[in-house]
């Protein structure tokens, strides 16, 4: 039995909007993805047509996913790519928006371990998501695998650079924050403590799965009828692990930045879809300036830089 905790969602057999969706995307990407997941806002909400539903399509390998060998050497050179796709659902008038995420499985398996130094994979995936397709049992279990290794992944390079002992919800707000401190986030303050918050079983679950097999010392108790934690790590141990979150902080913004620009170039509305993260998650109108439609290659650092200005991006 797979030790990944179950999680609760959407499912494709009770909407056929979304089963609908699935299929399209697989038409799109030619029968070549093996796994789709979804995480994120509309999973934690459960209200899947609000907003953009976050999809990740796992797919068996970049050159049979796409026709375009372009597009199969960006998702290779930076993975991922992002695209969006949408499904009407004519009986209530409502339409399914989806962030369309493609990675391949190699890929993937390897981001969500200790084999990328990069949190973008395994940060991500260290929180609760739903297997909505698997092409096969075997596929689920590999799946299921990686996701358990993205908590592990995610536990142990956090843990070194966090208090030595402490409850396990602020263990895990704490190194969710880590983690979202090496992109350009948008998000109001506060998303890791709600993500912790909302989730108390599901990382109880992982945590008590991971204790014994960090590579330190650490142990769970009860305090106060909340569980807590207590870790023995030596001095040099923790001071490499401030310095390599330090330079993932600089690394993942600057990967940021070209993950932005790239889905200029494979995300249809690109720019649109920036500016609509940008306002659903800061509360500010983020108007694209004509400039920036008409050259973004060339205008869009200083369009990047003024917005990091006013604390848009952090």
């Amino acid at each position: 039995m797979s030790p990944y905790p179950k999680v609760a969602g959407p499912d494709v057999a009770s909407d056929p909007t979304l089963a609908a969706l699935l299929e399209q995307l697989d038409t799109r990407h030619h029968g070549t993805v093996c796994c789709t997941l979804v995480y994120g806002s509309c999973l934690r909400s459960g209200d899947i047509y609000d907003g953009l539903l976050d999809l990740y399509l796992i797919c068996d390998s970049y050159r049979a996913a796409y026709r375009r060998p372009a597009l199969a050497a960006a998702n290779w050179l930076l993975p991922p790519n992002v695209f969006y796709a949408e499904q009407k659902l004519a009986a209530k008038g409502k339409t399914l928006r989806s962030k369309v995420t493609v990675i391949s499985l190699h890929d993937f398996q390897r981001g969500c371990s200790s084999a990328w130094f990069e949190s973008y994979i395994w940060g991500r995936f260290a929180q609760p998501t739903r297997i909505l397709y698997a092409r096969d049992e075997q596929i689920r279990e590999q799946i299921e695998a990686s996701l358990t290794m993205a908590a592990h992944t995610l536990l142990q390079n956090a843990l070194p650079a966090l208090p030595a002992q402490g409850s396990l919800l602020t263990l895990w707000q704490q190194s969710l924050s880590l983690s979202y401190a090496t992109e350009l986030r948008t998000e109001r303050a506060g998303r890791a403590q709600e993500l912790a918050n909302t989730s108390q079983s599901f990382y109880t679950a992982l945590t008590q799965h991971h204790a014994s097999d960090l590579g330190f010392s650490f142990v769970l108790y009860t305090q106060d009828a909340e569980l807590h934690y207590r870790s023995q790590i030596g001095a040099t141990k923790r001071w490499l692990a401030t310095v390599a979150w330090a330079l993932r902080r600089g690394q993942g913004k600057f990967l940021s930045i070209l993950r932005l620009i790239k889905a200029l170039f494979t995300f249809e509305g690109g720019l649109d879809y920036i500016a609509w993260k940008l306002e659903r998650h800061s509360g500010e109108e983020i108007p694209i300036p004509d400039a920036v439609r008409r050259a973004p290659l060339i205008h869009l650092w200083g369009f990047f830089w003024g917005l990091y200005r006013r604390g848009i991006f952090k």
